[in-house]
């Protein structure tokens, strides 16, 4: 780009113009959380570089009129030259980098993008390319000293309603023992878990495998017998959005019980695209390992 004014003219401007951000606001009231969001971040990580949605915020003092945005773009432009093996590695580099250029006392950073994931089919053997949800939820305080981290992983999967299923059990006379399930309605869900990370635990194929455990997962590539089996497995064992939740929750148990700290969060949310109704289902658990674990040997 073409300079249309002096590089003296624009430092002496710098020396004496007012810092703006630094003035005392007209209502001196503190604002916990002010910062961008809509902003595309490119991450250099093993998978290759990947684009994640960010939404980065700072504590602002009751005292200070506003934050300075450029420092935010500064500290991602920074970053983006480094190689990181994990995204919370990014998110904890980039949070500290930007409470310190700010000044703040808390900041919070939430990344949500796509990973490459390769699977292959149950049946026909063929792979298909694939995309999974990761995303990061940090929180950090004292200038980032101390901190608390959400990682999670979003996959898609396929429902069968058990409640029509039941109905046609009785409407047909199908009530015993029968290897085929009946005809019900099935839809498109999707559902993310999060825990809270120790260190780079748990792993991301490790959240992968528990939600592929407990759901229907579906993929892209799907020849007649792979699509075959994925529906059967649906409807011989069909799910509401909130059988979803809860069978993911027990996995959860399953999995971590026992290697992560009792008091690790643990949030779960499934959405369903209904497919004869108009409207959708949502369903959310906020909860710890501790209270899951709690329940497991009541379970069957």
């Amino acid at each position: 780009m073409t300079v249309h004014i002096s590089r003296s003219d624009h430092a002496r401007t710098m020396e004496t113009c007012l810092d703006v951000p630094r003035q005392k606001p007209s209502f001196p009231i503190a604002l916990p959380e002010v910062g961008i969001s809509g902003k595309t971040v490119w991450v250099r990580l093993p998978e290759g570089t990947i684009p994640f949605a960010a939404i980065l915020e700072v504590s602002l003092a009751a005292e200070t009129r506003g934050i300075h945005m450029s420092r935010l773009e500064e500290v991602i432009s920074a970053l983006y030259a480094r190689d990181f093996v994990d995204l919370r590695d990014y998110a904890l580099a980039l949070g500290r980098e930007m409470l310190n250029r700010q000044g703040a006392e808390q900041g919070r950073v939430r990344l949500r993008g796509q990973l490459p994931i390769l699977r292959t089919a149950a049946a026909s053997g063929h792979h298909s390319l694939d995309s999974m949800e990761v995303g990061v939820d940090l929180h950090l305080v004292g200038g980032g000293k101390e901190s608390s981290l959400l990682f999670g992983v979003g996959v898609n999967h396929i429902t069968a309603c058990p409640c029509t299923q039941a109905y046609n059990q009785v409407l047909f006379n199908r009530e015993g023992a029968n290897p085929l399930p009946l005809a019900t309605h099935s839809q498109r869900a999707h559902t993310r878990l999060q825990l809270g990370a120790c260190g780079l635990s748990p792993s991301l194929p490790e959240l992968r495998g528990c939600l592929e455990k407990a759901l229907h997962v579906t993929q892209d590539l799907l020849k007649r017998p792979d699509e075959a089996e994925l529906v059967f497995r649906s409807h011989a064992a069909p799910q509401f959005a909130e059988d979803a939740v809860r069978e993911v929750a027990r996995q959860v148990g399953l999995d971590f019980g026992g290697r992560l700290p009792p008091a690790t969060p643990v949030r779960i949310e499934s959405l369903s695209f209904e497919s004869i109704h108009i409207h959708d289902v949502c369903c959310r658990l906020s909860t710890t390992l501790a209270e899951i674990c709690r329940l497991l040997p009541e379970l069957p």
